[in-house]
Protein backbone atom coordinates (compact mmCIF):
# COMPACT_ATOMS: atom_id res chain seq x y z
CA UNK A 1 0.00 0.00 0.00
CA UNK A 2 1.18 2.99 -1.53
CA UNK A 3 0.51 6.69 0.55
CA UNK A 4 0.68 9.59 -1.47
CA UNK A 5 2.90 12.68 -1.09
CA UNK A 6 -0.66 14.90 -0.60
CA UNK A 7 -2.28 12.43 1.70
CA UNK A 8 0.89 12.14 4.15
CA UNK A 9 1.45 16.34 3.90
CA UNK A 10 -2.56 16.24 5.24
CA UNK A 11 -1.56 13.96 7.56
CA UNK A 12 1.32 16.00 8.65
CA UNK A 13 -0.52 19.25 9.02
CA UNK A 14 -3.20 17.88 11.02
CA UNK A 15 -1.08 16.27 13.44
CA UNK A 16 1.13 19.31 13.82
CA UNK A 17 -2.66 21.18 14.48
CA UNK A 18 -3.63 18.62 17.12
CA UNK A 19 -0.27 19.28 18.98
CA UNK A 20 -1.00 23.21 18.36
CA UNK A 21 -4.86 23.02 19.86
CA UNK A 22 -3.46 20.50 22.42
CA UNK A 23 -0.75 22.99 23.94
CA UNK A 24 -3.53 25.97 24.18
CA UNK A 25 -5.79 23.80 25.89
CA UNK A 26 -3.09 23.04 28.39
CA UNK A 27 -2.53 26.77 28.59
CA UNK A 28 -5.97 27.35 29.21
CA UNK A 29 -6.33 25.48 31.82
CA UNK A 30 -3.59 27.06 33.60
CA UNK A 31 -4.09 30.44 32.78
CA UNK A 32 -7.66 29.68 34.71
CA UNK A 33 -6.71 28.06 37.65
CA UNK A 34 -6.05 31.12 39.57
CA UNK A 35 -6.03 31.11 43.50
CA UNK A 36 -7.92 34.34 44.99
CA UNK A 37 -6.62 36.09 48.22
CA UNK A 38 -9.38 37.46 51.11
CA UNK A 39 -8.30 40.26 53.39
CA UNK A 40 -9.56 41.32 56.60
CA UNK A 41 -8.76 44.76 58.04
CA UNK A 42 -10.19 46.51 61.08
CA UNK A 43 -11.46 49.62 59.77
CA UNK A 44 -10.19 51.42 62.87
CA UNK A 45 -6.44 52.04 63.62
CA UNK A 46 -5.33 49.95 65.99
CA UNK A 47 -8.01 48.06 66.29
CA UNK A 48 -7.17 44.02 65.94
CA UNK A 49 -7.50 42.01 63.18
CA UNK A 50 -10.23 38.63 63.87
CA UNK A 51 -8.95 35.45 65.30
CA UNK A 52 -8.11 33.01 62.85
CA UNK A 53 -9.70 30.24 64.32
CA UNK A 54 -13.51 32.18 64.55
CA UNK A 55 -13.18 33.21 60.53
CA UNK A 56 -12.18 29.40 60.11
CA UNK A 57 -15.33 28.34 62.25
CA UNK A 58 -17.79 30.37 60.36
CA UNK A 59 -16.27 29.14 56.71
CA UNK A 60 -16.04 25.52 58.12
CA UNK A 61 -19.66 25.65 59.12
CA UNK A 62 -20.87 26.98 56.02
CA UNK A 63 -19.10 24.28 53.50
CA UNK A 64 -16.33 26.98 52.45
CA UNK A 65 -13.00 25.02 51.58
CA UNK A 66 -9.91 27.16 51.84
CA UNK A 67 -6.02 26.64 51.75
CA UNK A 68 -4.70 28.77 54.40
CA UNK A 69 -5.47 31.79 56.39
CA UNK A 70 -2.59 33.76 57.80
CA UNK A 71 -2.03 36.92 59.81
CA UNK A 72 0.35 39.33 58.10
CA UNK A 73 0.76 42.94 60.13
CA UNK A 74 -2.76 44.31 60.23
CA UNK A 75 -4.33 42.06 57.94
CA UNK A 76 -5.82 38.24 57.79
CA UNK A 77 -5.35 36.99 54.76
CA UNK A 78 -7.38 33.85 53.33
CA UNK A 79 -6.53 32.03 50.74
CA UNK A 80 -8.64 29.95 48.16
CA UNK A 81 -8.32 27.68 45.27
CA UNK A 82 -11.02 29.73 43.32
CA UNK A 83 -12.35 33.26 43.19
CA UNK A 84 -15.87 31.55 43.81
CA UNK A 85 -15.07 30.37 47.18
CA UNK A 86 -13.48 33.21 47.94
CA UNK A 87 -17.09 35.05 46.80
CA UNK A 88 -18.75 32.71 49.04
CA UNK A 89 -16.70 33.21 51.88
CA UNK A 90 -16.41 37.31 51.67
CA UNK A 91 -20.74 36.59 51.87
CA UNK A 92 -20.20 34.57 55.49
CA UNK A 93 -18.03 37.09 56.84
CA UNK A 94 -19.37 40.05 56.01
CA UNK A 95 -22.78 39.21 57.88
CA UNK A 96 -20.71 37.02 60.42
CA UNK A 97 -17.65 39.07 61.64
CA UNK A 98 -19.32 42.15 63.81
CA UNK A 99 -19.06 45.40 62.66
CA UNK A 100 -15.83 47.16 62.23
CA UNK A 101 -14.05 45.08 59.50
CA UNK A 102 -13.47 45.83 55.90
CA UNK A 103 -13.60 41.97 54.23
CA UNK A 104 -11.92 42.72 50.75
CA UNK A 105 -10.30 40.54 47.82
CA UNK A 106 -6.81 40.74 48.00
CA UNK A 107 -5.10 41.81 45.04
CA UNK A 108 -2.68 39.14 43.56
CA UNK A 109 -0.77 39.69 40.71
CA UNK A 110 -2.16 37.15 38.26
CA UNK A 111 0.20 34.72 36.07
CA UNK A 112 -0.98 36.60 33.02
CA UNK A 113 -0.02 40.05 34.46
CA UNK A 114 3.27 38.19 35.03
CA UNK A 115 3.74 37.16 31.72
CA UNK A 116 2.81 40.11 30.35
CA UNK A 117 5.40 42.50 32.74
CA UNK A 118 7.99 39.48 31.23
CA UNK A 119 7.19 40.65 27.31
CA UNK A 120 7.40 44.07 28.20
CA UNK A 121 10.58 44.30 29.81
CA UNK A 122 12.83 46.55 27.91
CA UNK A 123 15.77 44.58 27.99
CA UNK A 124 14.12 42.46 25.44
CA UNK A 125 13.24 44.56 22.66
CA UNK A 126 15.36 45.42 19.27
CA UNK A 127 15.90 48.63 18.01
Amino acid sequence: MVISPHSLRRLSYALIALMILSAMVLIWTAVQHQESTLAIRPMNQGASVPDGFSVWHHLDANGIRFKSITPQDDVLLIKFDSSAQSAAAKEVLDRSLPRGYIVALQDDESQTALWLTRLRDTSHRFG
